[in-house]
């Protein structure tokens, strides 16, 4: 019944990459996905495979739920891991490079050009790239560091006169293009950066001769965990953590294939890397980069038509966030629906004489957050801000600890989470004085208050004026910056207290309805599922009866355990444009259902160890629409894949097409039409007719 985390994860990538894989898609937007399939597997590596070194290391692991010890699932990781490996390059030189040529977007060969264009990129070497170049010597007593995931050339020298040789290193600065673009290449032509280095850094080596010259990248252990000590300061034992981060255990060499096997493994003995983490990859490394062409300005035949955010047809532009809240609750379907709203309503309180308060929990933001710039407002205009700040977001920390800085200079009151919990609710609560009595405004939502992903990222946002979830959210936001029991919620189910029992209680009834012959149902869309307490109670549920649709987009750790049960159940995974990141979770409870958002998946981390919340839509239309979103998930037959027994999943293949992203972004432009057509409709009374300006 039970599947293997990492092992359904990597299925999840390898969905990502078959999108690559699709000869109908642009050629950009294959790249898109090929890109992301290789993101996925560093992030992967620097957590999934690191911790679980870390603990094959200690010797205290333990069998996961499917039975596998921790070295079996190294084994079997590294396994298919090379494999998808060998897929993503096949891909990449056998179609995409090719496809690229012909459209004039591939990267130059140096080694190919001629001898006026090599003169001049020598010259461009020499003056704009070799000044930031720095040699390092690798055989010495106290060897550097080379950094995790930079491109970096491995040299091994030999001078002349002298028996032996040593191997050296230059990392190429982030700083640097990874495409150069040199006027002798012609207005589209470049080649990359390692091949331009790889060409004349024996100009950094004077006396000394290239005996072998190859392109590498090492992989450190991302998982490294903050002790976090009664008294201390966190913020500071983060800052050392992101230090230690950058020293830490290498988890994975990628190596050229072209290097000699000898130098190849000269260079794995000296990164201290075990002969099972060594990637020989044939072709260019770092992939990741070439997606960035996706989202550059050009080449517009290349890539899929773009889709534009319309604005909530729920929200009306011409009057204040308040006032729309207070008409009435809305839900806002990113990215299909604009995010605007949601920043709207933060900078208009930051600005309103009448707000008195904002707290906010700020998980991942943007680069340059509008929310950050207007929460420091409202805390120099005198507003009392409180800002729940998560140090712990996974490769956010250092922008949240400088973010976090830059709030308490603005006089913000930053709070850091609870000790041993990440706070990962997305939760928004101001405070306003209207008409001498105090309102809350709240936004609860699935996705971070994040305007640039909110443009990538599926997700649903809750706006309310609600009394009882105005007083939830303010005693939410106490419980933890108080640090108190989160108990007497009226609506909201926290978690880690509340919104396990809460889940387990509403799959239980669905069972017991099902028992007894009744309908009984249970939709629920969501990133990952791998938590023990509810899978049990899905496969009794699904064994009873109880009709069963889960998306889950990434790691699914369950599937029936029985043939009644897999007749009852249906699990799929959309991987589409945008990135499914919504929960909406819904229960059939009798005919009259109830459904739900929430910022956690169904997973132990979510369910036991993180500060989430679980949010009821109360309002029927609302209610309705969340439901349609579920319905489209299932309806899907273009981007969908199921999931079979073995954990494997095969693609969905019916007529007609649906596709469930297009099916949203069209219903967001019609409700949009709509809104304009009745706003014209209100104004047209108001209007001069023709025959009053008839002389």
């Amino acid at each position: 019944m039970y599947l293997n985390r990492e092992l359904s994860w990597l299925e999840f990538n390898q969905r990502v990459l078959n999108e690559a894989r699709r000869g109908d898609l642009p050629l950009l937007e294959r790249l898109k996905f090929l890109a992301i399939s290789a993101s996925n597997l560093d992030e992967f590596f620097q957590v999934r495979v690191g911790g679980l070194m870390l603990v094959e290391r200690d010797g205290k692991g333990k069998p996961d739920p499917a039975g596998l010890s921790v070295g079996e699932q190294l084994e079997r990781i590294r396994a298919r891991a090379e494999k998808m490996v060998q897929e993503q390059y096949a891909l990449l030189n056998g179609e995409l490079l090719p496809l690229m040529r012909e459209a004039g977007v591939a990267p130059l060969e140096v080694r190919e050009l001629d001898e006026a264009q090599r003169s001049k990129l020598e010259t461009y070497f020499l003056q704009d790239i070799a000044p930031l170049l720095t040699p390092l010597a690798l055989e010495v007593e106290n060897p550097p560091t080379l950094p995790n995931l930079d491109l970096i050339v491995g040299v091994e020298l030999g001078e002349a006169g002298k028996q032996g040789s040593r191997v050296a290193a230059v990392v190429l600065p982030n700083c640097l293009p990874r495409r150069v673009h040199a006027t002798c290449l012609g207005r589209d032509g470049y080649v990359l950066l390692e091949d331009l280095a790889a060409q004349f850094i024996g100009r950094l080596f004077e006396g000394e001769s290239i005996l072998h010259c190859a392109a590498l990248r090492v992989t450190r252990n991302g998982d490294i965990a903050v002790q976090e000590e009664e008294g201390g300061d966190f913020a500071w034992e983060m800052s050392q953590a992101l230090v230690a981060r950058k020293f830490s255990d290498c988890v994975r060499v990628e190596i050229a294939q072209d290097a000699p096997e000898a130098f190849a493994e000269r260079l794995a003995q000296l990164l201290h890397a075990e002969e099972a983490s060594v990637y020989r990859v044939p072709g260019y490394l770092r992939i990741v980069d070439f997606g960035r062409m996706a989202l550059e300005p050009g080449h517009e035949l290349l890539k899929v038509e773009a889709w534009s955010p319309c604005y909530p047809a729920s929200v009306d532009p011409d009057v204040s966030m308040f006032e729309n809240i207070a008409r009435g609750d809305i839900l806002i379907n990113t990215p299909y629906e604009s995010y605007e709203p949601v920043v709207k309503l933060v900078e208009e309180a930051a600005k309103d004489a009448d707000v008195l308060a904002i707290k906010q929990a700020l998980y991942r933001t943007a680069q340059n957050s509008r929310f950050v710039a207007a929460l420091c407002r409202a805390a120099e205009l005198g507003k009392q801000v409180t800002v729940l700040v998560e140090l712990k977001a996974r490769f956010d920390e250092g922008r949240n600890l400088a973010q976090a800085e830059q709030l308490q200079r603005a006089g913000v009151q930053v709070v850091y989470g609870v000790k041993g919990y990440k706070t990962h609710a997305k939760a928004l609560l101001i405070v306003r004085r209207e008409n001498g009595v105090l309102r809350r405004y709240c936004h609860i939502g699935t996705g971070n208050y994040n305007e640039d992903t909110a443009r990538l990222y599926s997700d649903v946002s809750l706006l309310t004026a609600d009394d009882d979830i105005g007083a939830d959210v303010s005693q939410f936001f106490n419980s933890v910056t108080g640090l108190t029991a989160m108990r007497r919620f009226r609506k909201l189910q926290p978690s880690p207290a509340l919104m396990k029992p809460r889940l387990l209680e509403l799959i239980e009834e669905e069972t017991r309805r099902a028992e007894r012959g009744e309908s009984a149902s249970i939709l629920a869309k969501m990133n990952s599922l791998n938590d023990v307490e509810m899978m049990d109670a899905l496969e009794k549920a699904a064994d009873a009866g109880v009709e069963i649709r889960l998306n889950v987009r990434g790691i699914c750790c369950w599937y029936p355990g029985t043939e009644r049960g897999r007749s009852h159940t249906r699990i799929v995974s959309i991987v589409d444009r945008y990135l499914e990141h919504a929960r909406i979770f819904c229960f059939h409870n009798g005919g009259e259902p109830l459904v739900y958002i929430a910022s956690a998946d169904w997973m132990s981390r979510n369910l036991d160890r993180r500060v989430e919340l679980l949010t009821p839509i109360e309002d029927k239309k609302l209610a309705q629409r969340a439901m349609k979103i579920l319905d489209a998930c299932f309806r899907d037959n273009t981007q969908a894949s199921v999931m079979q027994a073995d954990g494997a999943y095969k693609r969905v293949e019916e007529t007609p097409s649906f596709r469930m992203q297009a099916f949203l972004q069209r219903q967001a432009r019609r409700h949009a039409r709509t809104r304009e057509r009745n706003s014209r409709t209100l104004l047209e009374p108001h209007l001069p007719k023709k025959s009053d300006l008839t002389p």
